[in-house]
């Protein structure tokens, strides 16, 4: 996945040109900016993840625009996304955002909070959504064994999840960026993010 946030969308194009198909945007509103100017660069047949927080207010909106929503961080944004995709008609691909780290500023379900197990119980309701699996973001260390852990504790919890609830497929595993997706890799990523070393550094927001 080419990480396009903040980036402009001649940069995303270009991505195309070279053959990218995939890409990763954090925020509804710089995503909703870029879509006219793509469509004037003739951008077509590309998937745009959303992979950034997103507030269930905006749920609808996002459900719309975007191809698959990486980060599901509650059961409140699964029933409002499920509606959602309900209205437009369509099956939402989702990834379930999982926090393996204690920094504040990084979303997610955390493993063992009482919000995962009743997203679960709930995802046969939740017939408008596609579940593929799980991501996470590995805590900001200098250390390269801090972010593998991480991603080891990741691709277990997957691995737990899928015994548990073998109707659910859990195939995708999004972890790793720029600087650790050779690490995300060796532990078992089915998708890295990258955006630094596509792009280069981020721009001032579009």
């Amino acid at each position: 996945m080419g990480v396009s946030k903040t980036h402009s969308p001649d940069a995303l194009a270009e991505a195309v040109r070279a053959g990218l198909t995939l890409f990763g945007e954090n925020r509804v509103q710089e995503f909703e900016a870029k879509r006219p100017r793509l469509r004037e660069l003739g951008v077509s047949g590309v998937e745009v993840h959303l992979i950034g927080h997103l507030q269930s207010n905006k749920s609808a909106r996002a459900a719309e625009i975007f191809s698959g929503i990486d980060s599901v961080d509650s059961l409140r944004l699964a029933e409002r996304l499920n509606d959602a995709a309900g209205g437009l008609g369509i099956k939402l691909p989702v990834l379930f955002e999982i926090k393996l780290s204690a920094e504040p500023t990084k979303s997610g379900i955390e493993p063992d909070s009482a919000e995962l197990q009743p997203l679960l119980e709930r995802l046969p309701n939740l017939e408008h959504l596609v579940i593929c699996g799980l991501m996470t973001i590995a805590p900001f260390d200098e250390n390269p064994e801090t972010a593998r852990a991480c991603f080891r504790q990741l691709r277990a919890l997957r691995d737990t999840l899928a015994r548990e609830n073998p109707a659910v497929d859990f195939h995708e595993l999004s972890m790793g960026m720029s600087g650790d997706f050779e690490i995300a890799i060796e532990e078992g990523s089915t998708l890295v993010r990258i955006g630094t070393a596509l792009f280069g550094e981020r721009s001032a927001a579009r």
